[in-house]
Formats: C-alpha cells, sequence, structure tokens
C-alpha cells in the first residue's frame, strides 16, 4: 500500500513536469511576459471562519483587479505540500505610471554628464578592496525628475517593462495592497492586508527574489541581483571588499541601503578607535613590570607584610595584600596614562564619526536622488491601523478632508497604561539589578571561605581572587538575567506601541524606538554603571561599614581599585551580547529554513517553484532593521560610555561588525523573503540617539577616570605627598591605606578566629590612625584627592566639549561638491522640463490651438530665464 501510494506521488509529478514547460524557477505569470510583483498565499482550511475567509479574499481579490492590477492563481494541487494557494499580482504599465505620480517616485530624465570626482591617489594601493565597476554601478547615473503621466515622452523610457525596477514595482504594489478595501465588518469599513495576514485570511505576502541565491537565473530577462549580491557581498570570505551599496539600494530599496552605508562606515571609523585602543592597551602591558604599586604589592617585604583587614564579616580572615599581586598587574593594563588619553580620544573620535557621517549621508542624498525627498508625504501618512480604529472624524484643517482621529481622552488613557508599563518593566531592570548586587555580597564571603580552605585552587589564588570570582559569576548572571527580560520586553513594547495607536508610521517608530532604547539602555547599561560609579564608594570603615538592607556588607574595591572588575564585566555583557546575537540572526534562521524545506530541497526546479522557495523562507518584518540598529547603537554605547575602562572594546567591537556585515547580508540574501522596498534619506530618530550618547559619554568617562580608576590619587601622591624625590612613587601603597585597631572591632564585624594575633589592620581609605585625635575621620589628603577629582572632571568634560564644538563647526554637513551638483543638477533638470513646456506651446500654437496664447508662450521663456539666472 506504501509502495503504490509513492508510485502514485511518482505518476502525479510526472504529470506536472510533462505538463508544463516553463520553469517554475520563473519570476513571470504562465505567459512569460508579465512580471511577477507580488505573491499572496493562503491555505483553504475547513473551519467555521473558511466561509468569511473566503468571502474576504474574493472581495479583497476583485478589488485589486479594479485598481488595475492582473492577478493569476496557483492550485493548491500545484503547491509542494498540497494545501497552499499562491496568488501571483503584476501591475501593468497603467497601474505602475499612476501610482508613480501618487508615491512621487524619480525617473531618469537624462544621463548625468557632471565629470566625475578626481581620481584618489589611493587607488591603486586600495584597488585589492574594490569590487568590479559594474558591481559597484550597475546603472548609469542619470538626472532625475518625479514622474508625471502627462510628459511621459520626457523620460528616457526604452522598455516599459524595465523602466521600473522590481524593487519601485513592489513598492507600487505594496502601497495598494496596504490600503485596497475588502468589506465592510460590524459597521466598520475594513481594509490592508496587514490586516488580513493578522486574521488568517492570507498566510504571507511578499516580493519575489529575482533568482536563486547559489545560481543565476535561467531567463534572460531575470538580473540575478540576488546572485551577484551572494557572491560579491553575502559571503564571508569577502569580507575585505567594500559594500556595493548602490546595488543594494536597487535591490532592497534606499532604507536597507541606508542602513549597510552606516553600519559599513560606522565599522570603517572603528578602525582607528581600534588601533589607538591597542597601542594604549600595549603600552599598558608594556610598562606593566614598570608599575611602582603593583611592585610594592607584590613584594614579600612590603605587600607581604601589610595585613589586610577582612572583606566580609565574622567569616572572612585576615589577609596578606601580595594575595592580590596578579589581579594588581592586571590591573595596570587598563589603569595607566594611556587611559586618560584614550579617554579624550574618543571624545573626540564620537564628535568625527559623527559629522563625517552626516557628509557621507549628504552624499548618498544626492546619489540616490533624495534630496528632494519629501518625508511627510511617505512617513507621515495614516497608518492603515489608525484609519480602521478610528472611527470619529474631523476636519483636517489643511486639506479640509474628513480625516479619523484619536479624542484626547482616550489618548491620555492609553500614554497613561503605555507609561505605567513601561515603568514597571523599568523598575523590574532595578529590582534585578538589585537582586545581582545582593547576590554578589551574599556569595562573596562563600567564595572568601572557599578558596582559603580549599587546596586545589591554591595554584590560581592568585589570579582568581573572591573578588573576581563574585564579579565574573555576577556579572554571567545579569547576562542571563538581561537576556530574558529582554525577550519578554520587546513583546510588552510592540503591544503597548499598537495600543498606543500611533497616527503615522513615523510616529510609531518613533515611538517604539524610545521605548526599546530606554529599557535596553537601563538593561544593559545599569550594572556597568553600579560598577564604575557606586561599588566601593559608600562602604564606610572598619568598625563602621555600611549594609543594604541593614543586613548585607557594602562591597569593597580591590587594593588596586574597581577598574578591573569594570573591565570584566563590561567584557562579559558585550562579548556575550555580540555572540548571542550572531547566533540569533545567523544560525536560528538557518535551521529554521533548513527544518521547512528539508523534504522540499531534493525537489525537481519544475516542482519547486520560486513563490514556494521564498514562501519557506523566514520573514524580515517591518521591524527587522529596528532590531538591527538597537544591537549597533548599544555596542556603541558600550564603546562609548565605559571605554576608558577597556581600550580593547573598539577592537572587540570592530571584529564583530566586520563579522555582523557580512552575517547580515547573509541572511537577507539567503534566509529572508524580500522585502518590501522603501524609502528613507537618514538613519531617523537613531542619530539623535546617537549624538546624545555621545555627550553622555564625555560625562562618564571622565568620572570614570577621576572616580573609578586609581589615577588621581597616585598623582596627588606623586606631586604633594611622595616620600623619596628619587622614586616619587614609592611608598604610595602604604600611603593609601589606612590603619584600624582590631580590638575597635564591634562583634559584629570582628572575624571567628585571628590564629596570628594580629593588632592592626589596613583598610584603603585615608582616614586617621586610632591613636589620633580625629580618630578613623578623613584626612586633609582625602579631600585634597576629592578636589582634584572634581577639578580632573570639569577640566576634561569643557576642553573635551570644546574641542568636540570646534570640530564640528568646522566640518561642514554637506561637502562643497555635493551642494555644486545638487544645484548643477535642479538647475539642468527645469532647464529640461521648462524646454519641453516650451516644445509643447509651440505645437500647440502651430496647431492653432486658442488656448496656448501668447503670453503663456512668454511666461514659459520666462521661467527659464529665471532658472538660468538662479
Amino acid at each position: 500500500q506504501q509502495s503504490g501510494r509513492k508510485y502514485n506521488l511518482f505518476l502525479k509529478r510526472r504529470l506536472r513536469i510533462d505538463k508544463r514547460h516553463q520553469s517554475k524557477d520563473s519570476i513571470f505569470f504562465r505567459d512569460g511576459v508579465r512580471r511577477i510583483d507580488f505573491v499572496l498565499s493562503y491555505v483553504d482550511d475547513l473551519n467555521k471562519e473558511c466561509e468569511k475567509k473566503l468571502e474576504r479574499r474574493k472581495e479583497f481579490e476583485s478589488n485589486l483587479q479594479k485598481a488595475g492590477l492582473e492577478l493569476e492563481t496557483e492550485d493548491k494541487k500545484e503547491s509542494e505540500d498540497g494545501k497552499i494557494f499562491f496568488v501571483k499580482i503584476h501591475a501593468p504599465w497603467e497601474v505602475l505610471i499612476t501610482y508613480a505620480e501618487v508615491l512621487n517616485i524619480k525617473v531618469p530624465i537624462k544621463e548625468n554628464d557632471i565629470p566625475s570626482m578626481v581620481e584618489n591617489p589611493l587607488d591603486c594601493v586600495l584597488s585589492p578592496l574594490r569590487l568590479p565597476e559594474k558591481v559597484m554601478h550597475p546603472e548609469p547615473d542619470y538626472f532625475t525628475a518625479p514622474f508625471s503621466k502627462d510628459k511621459q515622452e520626457l523620460y528616457l523610457i526604452n522598455d516599459e517593462n524595465t523602466f521600473f525596477s522590481p524593487s519601485m514595482r513592489n513598492r507600487i504594489v505594496n502601497y495598494i495592497l496596504t490600503r485596497c478595501p475588502y468589506g465592510t465588518e460590524e459597521g466598520k469599513k475594513k481594509f490592508g492586508i496587514k490586516r488580513l495576514l493578522n486574521n488568517g485570511t492570507y498566510t504571507a505576502a511578499y516580493p519575489l527574489h529575482d533568482c536563486q541565491y547559489w545560481k543565476k537565473a535561467s531567463d534572460p530577462n531575470c538580473d540575478s541581483e540576488r546572485y551577484t549580491l551572494y557572491m560579491e557581498w553575502a559571503r564571508f570570505l569577502r569580507f575585505y571588499k567594500e559594500q556595493p551599496l548602490d546595488l543594494i539600494r536597487k535591490y532592497y530599496g534606499e532604507k536597507i541601503g541606508i542602513y549597510f552605508a552606516w553600519l559599513g562606515f560606522y565599522t570603517e571609523m572603528l578602525f582607528l578607535a581600534a588601533v589607538v585602543g591597542l597601542i594604549c592597551f600595549l603600552y599598558g602591558l608594556f610598562t606593566m613590570d614598570e608599575n611602582m604599586s603593583s611592585k610594592e604589592i607584590c613584594d614579600p617585604g612590603i605587600g607581604g607584610e601589610i595585613i589586610m583587614c577582612p572583606l566580609c564579616d565574622r567569616e572572612c580572615e585576615y589577609w596578606r595584600l601580595n594575595t592580590t599581586c596578579e589581579s594588581s598587574q592586571y590591573s595596570h593594563l587598563f589603569d595607566n596614562v594611556a587611559t586618560l588619553f584614550f579617554a579624550i580620544f574618543m571624545g573626540i573620535w564620537v564628535t568625527l564619526f559623527l559629522e563625517f557621517w552626516k557628509r557621507r549621508q549628504a552624499r548618498l542624498k544626492y546619489e540616490w536622488d533624495l534630496v528632494d525627498f519629501e518625508e511627510e508625504q511617505q512617513q507621515l501618512q495614516l497608518r492603515p491601523e489608525y484609519e480602521a480604529k478610528c472611527t470619529q472624524k474631523k476636519r483636517n484643517p489643511v486639506t479640509q478632508e474628513m480625516e479619523p482621529y484619536l479624542p484626547l481622552t482616550s489618548q491620555a488613557v492609553r500614554f497613561c497604561i503605555s507609561g505605567a508599563t513601561v515603568l514597571f518593566w523599568v523598575s523590574l531592570i532595578i529590582a534585578s539589578m538589585i537582586a545581582v548586587i545582593v547576590y554578589r555580597l551574599a556569595v562573596y564571603a562563600a567564595f572568601a571561605s572557599l578558596m582559603e580552605n580549599t587546596q586545589t585552587l591554591q595554584p590560581i589564588s592568585g589570579l582568581l581572587t573572591p573578588q573576581l570570582a563574585t564579579s565574573v559569576t555576577a556579572s554571567c548572571l545579569n547576562f542571563v538575567i538581561i537576556m530574558i527580560l529582554n525577550f519578554f520586553y520587546e513583546r510588552i513594547a510592540i503591544w503597548i506601541t499598537d495600543m498606543e495607536i500611533p497616527r503615522t508610521h513615523m510616529e510609531y517608530e518613533n515611538r517604539l524606538t524610545m521605548k526599546m532604547f530606554l529599557f535596553q539602555f537601563v538593561n544593559y547599561y545599569s550594572s556597568c554603571f553600579y560598577v564604575a560609579f557606586f561599588k566601593g564608594k559608600f562602604v564606610g570603615y572598619p568598625g563602621a561599614y555600611t549594609y543594604m538592607f541593614n543586613r548585607w556588607r557594602n562591597e569593597e574595591c580591590d587594593p588596586a581599585g574597581c577598574l578591573i572588575e569594570l573591565t570584566t564585566q563590561l567584557t562579559i555583557v558585550m562579548a556575550g551580547k555580540q555572540i548571542w546575537g550572531n547566533i540569533q540572526e545567523a544560525i536560528v534562521p538557518w535551521i529554521c529554513n533548513w527544518w521547512g524545506r528539508r523534504k522540499a530541497r531534493n525537489n525537481p526546479e519544475n516542482l519547486y517553484s520560486r513563490w514556494e522557495q521564498d514562501h519557506d523562507l523566514q520573514t524580515f518584518g517591518a521591524l527587522g532593521l529596528f532590531y538591527e540598529y538597537l544591537e549597533m547603537v548599544i555596542q556603541f554605547g558600550f564603546i562609548t560610555l565605559f571605554v576608558a575602562s577597556f581600550p580593547l572594546a573598539p577592537l572587540l567591537a570592530l571584529m564583530n561588525n566586520i563579522l555582523e556585515i557580512r552575517v547580515d547580508s547573509w541572511k537577507l540574501t539567503t534566509q529572508y523573503r524580500r522585502p518590501v522596498a522603501a524609502k528613507a534619506h537618514s538613519i531617523g530618530v537613531w542619530q539623535e540617539i546617537l549624538n546624545g550618547m555621545a555627550i553622555l559619554s564625555v560625562v562618564t568617562n571622565a568620572f570614570i577616570v577621576a572616580f573609578t580608576s586609581d589615577m588621581i590619587p597616585r598623582l596627588v601622591y606623586y606631586y604633594a605627598y611622595y616620600e623619596n624625590e628619587d622614586s616619587p612613587m614609592s611608598g604610595y601603597i602604604n600611603n593609601s591605606l589606612s590603619v584600624f585597631l582590631i580590638s575597635d572591632f564591634p562583634e559584629r564585624n570582628e572575624p571567628k578566629e585571628n590564629p596570628e594575633n594580629f593588632v592592626i589592620c589596613r583598610y584603603r581609605d585615608y582616614r586617621y590612625p586610632p591613636d589620633h585625635e580625629r580618630k578613623y575621620l578623613h584626612t586633609m589628603q582625602f579631600w585634597h584627592i576629592l578636589a582634584a577629582k572634581l577639578a580632573f572632571i570639569i577640566i576634561m568634560e569643557h576642553v573635551v566639549f570644546i574641542v568636540k564644538f570646534f570640530v564640528a563647526w568646522m566640518i561642514p554637513d554637506v561637502p562643497a561638491d555635493v551642494k555644486a551638483k545638487i544645484k548643477r543638477e535642479k538647475y539642468l533638470t527645469q532647464k529640461i522640463l521648462h524646454e519641453y513646456e516650451l516644445e509643447k506651446l509651440k505645437e500647440r500654437l502651430c496647431q492653432g490651438d486658442k488656448r496656448a496664447t501668447e503670453k503663456e508662450f512668454i511666461a514659459t521663456e520666462g521661467r527659464m530665464e529665471l532658472s538660468r539666472a538662479m
């Protein structure tokens, strides 16, 4: 019986292959002429909703045809699993030119005659990084003008089938699909493909890739741009090559093109920061043996003789300072003079990055015909969801048309719910951070006791101190909590943004961006802020320690400073996020696609059609780019806000981004359906977020150098409190540790055992000794150091801000040659349009058209003269 079933299936497939001569990998209708611009899919299920869905589909498809679109349906018998119907959509010429005018799409009117830029003398050196000219510039450069149906002969229309690129075509069809009605339900007019996807009427809606990514299309009418992108851009072995931005823009649209342009530029700028950071790290490495502080800590005659007070109550014992020898040496790698230089350098670097990106963006706006792009026309259109959910209407004071609106009371209620939800989740993050701090305080004593009493850990006890063990485990725990909270909040943020019913697409994206960024900012950076600015700052002193919740004693910093712990925290969270992000972005979609296509992959091309292949891919989604930007902006925060603690952060980011570009391009080209093309002339609200983080980074790095690193206390000692003129830093460790009389310990703090009968112990602070009249109060040196720290913060901030604003003022946002080209193109475009109008008027006058008066003729000539003068 089973073999008979297999034989019937074989006959069925054989009949289908014989029946259809045209390859189903084609992107054309059955006639081989009309291009498939969009595909809808649905399953004809047998539940009680089936009839309602059928009615919706009939009405929707009927209205699409009334709008001028042509449809062709593939029966479910023709599909691989025998369950899915595919509706192929083609936009004929009349529809394209109508909506090209509506969407203000710019099309070629004349080939660009402006000479190209002067050749770069480094071109021969950079030639290994270049891609072939045909890949970099797939089309000639044209002067363009907004399309008008009445002036078709003005445009360079060589072939109506290829005049509008596939990305333009799918953008036009998507515009129609999002606004096409499908009936009235519950007294409300329903429309838009998104609602039909949400209620299950259709299962998917997507434009087609032009070919398989691993081979060119067999049809000569296909450009096989997907194959070119895969071979020249999406393979990791091409990581050193430039990106074919014009081809990316042509295939995916400007919005995706501008993201990859920004990511590529950010990665290029990171190269400079990574080199300088590596030099600063190497400086710390080569001067490690010269560091007087770690020498004194490691010296058995100095550090070995200094008895330190216990780091926790009762359970912890007295310990010798030289047990932290290795950690103090490694701390010097990141806590040295180069740290200060690098913090100042990164404050200037971030300004250069943002200013040069503005120039790069301005050049792309010109090259991609986005100079006159009216964002209001595209982004400020009402969202179909807003039109559907808002039943009340009022007159628009500008257009004088009736438009839906959300009453103020409803808006206020929705904003209150939204604000309360965001506040709750931010509070949840802060609560989880406090829980991690409590974990650190609670397990420190356990680690200290374990390491002192376990012989197997003795060989690594110098490197793996209780502080470091606590810090590493707490950082890992914190990272896991971050990922869990992140998973849930992403869904909450989308839900509450939908609940607010934003009026426009731009408003929706901006609201979601601010919610997500606020949450991610607190989620990812709170633990780093704690280590940098709170840990070890409110400890008290032996006999008068401060406690959290009156139970857990606050953590102390290592005698070598807290900077090494901040470095550990930053490395684990930053590296962990990047590794997890790449796994999510690359491996998860690949596994999903492999699982979904494990049977179909073995079928002949005749049976596994282009629309089925794309249907089995993952959906990029409207928020696909949003998550990519968010990931990179969070990384940007790591390498700017806390870079003074870890000069290698830009190098880590650089290596990640080289991989990120290829992972993003690979998944977009091979694992995802083709996204609907969309326009964008900038990175949007992310630019303002980056500017804000750049300003905040100057403040955070100044505070890290002043309060987290040990640089200012060392400098104060070097210039004001040194004891040996020949070696000013000798004696610093002894000077930085205060003396405590063990007999002054209250019972709560005193260790259970004191086998060697120590009389005094030392702790990290600047306080008077027990025999002084101002016993255990702060010394003048403490106040001198505090004044020096505050003075340093003020001076560093002002110096960096002055340099930043001067650099920003010096670098114009738009390059001079781009300004000239924009003016030249505007002039030539106006001239061509006016000459065209003049010729048409002449024709009408010759034909005796009474409406073409002499005054109209003179006015047209006058406009041409004015254009020349301008």
